[in-house]
């Protein structure tokens, strides 16, 4: 592979100061991971900064292929605007990638001063966002996965093509805290995802019940799987009326205890996973944890888990999907989502990671020698 850094025919010059700006939603930063990768790998020697609002920044912390994080803190503005500003310009960079397509990211890209702003077309923005950028990539679908149309900044830019990676690695120190929440929680593991940022994506109680019960039981097969409840603060009363629908059945609460890191390590540690579309849903995804999405309001096909596509299921209704953050009519499209389709996802699913751990003994046995 010639590196981009050559400027070949037709690439962009080798920039030497890069800036993302993509702020807010943690699914959006954890599928720009791939686009960071495919920068990093095109121009390794550049320095990589990425701006982004304090929810999304612990994806981003300790990232191997980013440089500098450049933290916007929306909840002391107007006082925090000045100095964030103060610190892009300061940056000098020469190249930006505005991926939030709003008019707030636009002013962010403008205010840097670099000459070469490269932003999504007018057709796919928000507030004349397109308006602040020197150069746009192809018009994409709309309804398209995110991820690929992150990629098209790649494609404008003439890196190479590669393989989708996200870089997602948790410490030491996170990974014994992960060993240390699930304390001797039995595997195989089941990650249960609980909450979204939209009222109108959740699951309801007793189905996720009814999913953890019929997947708990032994089969034939093998055992059960363990179920562990992951979720923020906001999803504590959730996680409650699950556990009062199990009636005392083993399972691991860990609702409003882990933090965004926390679930870097443990999602490593389970079999499979099942929840709602969500930022965690797709740090499951990005960790290589097969997880089975949940789609009512919102669409897979713009923002189904990478990798794990086949595994999204949908409440088929024909006002689906809506992208309304509060449902008038009571989440029917969660509802015809069947608890025994979820169980039936998840086995194969999980089926998925025991092949993945088969294949990878079985390339560690020397030659001619057997197990």
């Amino acid at each position: 592979m010639v590196p981009a850094e050559t400027a070949e025919a037709g690439k962009t010059p080798a920039p030497k100061r890069i800036l993302i700006v993509l702020l807010g939603a943690i699914g959006d930063v954890v599928r720009a991971l791939a686009l960071l990768g495919r920068i990093r790998r095109g121009w390794p020697s550049a320095h990589i900064a990425w701006a982004v609002e304090p929810k999304s920044e612990p994806i981003l912390r300790h990232h191997p292929w980013l440089d500098e994080i450049i933290l916007f803190d929306r909840g002391r503005a107007p006082y925090s605007v000045f100095p964030f500003l103060s610190k892009i310009r300061a940056g000098r960079f020469d190249l930006v990638l505005d991926l939030q397509r709003i008019l707030k990211s636009g002013v962010i890209s403008r205010y840097s001063g670099a000459p070469v702003r490269l932003g999504f077309s007018a057709a796919n923005t928000k507030e004349m966002n397109h308006l602040f950028s020197t150069r746009r990539i192809e018009p994409q679908a709309e309804m398209s996965l995110k991820l690929l149309q992150y990629q098209a900044f790649g494609d404008a830019l003439g890196l190479p093509r590669c393989e989708i990676e996200f870089g997602l690695v948790a410490t030491e120190e996170e990974r014994a805290r992960a060993r240390e929440l699930l304390g001797g929680a039995p595997r195989p593991i089941l990650g249960v995802i609980l909450g979204s940022s939209w009222p109108s994506r959740l699951y309801f109680p007793e189905s996720i019940a009814a999913v953890i019960r019929g997947l708990s039981q032994k089969n034939g097969a093998g055992p059960g799987m363990f179920p562990v409840l992951l979720g923020g603060p906001d999803d504590v009363a959730l996680a409650r009326a699950v556990a009062e629908e199990m009636r005392g059945a083993p399972m691991l609460n860990l609702a409003g205890s882990t933090s965004l890191r926390d679930l870097v390590a443990i999602f490593p540690e389970c079999a499979a996973a099942f929840g709602p579309d969500s930022g965690p849903m797709h740090i499951a995804a990005a960790m290589g944890c097969p997880v089975v999405s949940l789609w009512g309001s919102t669409s897979p096909i713009r923002s189904a888990p990478w990798g794990f596509e086949r595994f999204a299921l949908r409440g088929e209704i024909p006002c689906h999907p809506c992208y309304l953050r509060r449902c008038p009519i009571g989440r029917e499209c969660m509802h015809r989502i069947s608890p025994e389709a979820i169980i039936e996802a998840v086995k194969s699913a999980a089926r998925m990671r025991t092949g993945d751990a088969l294949s990878a003994a079985c390339a560690q046995t020397p030659a001619g020698e057997s197990r």
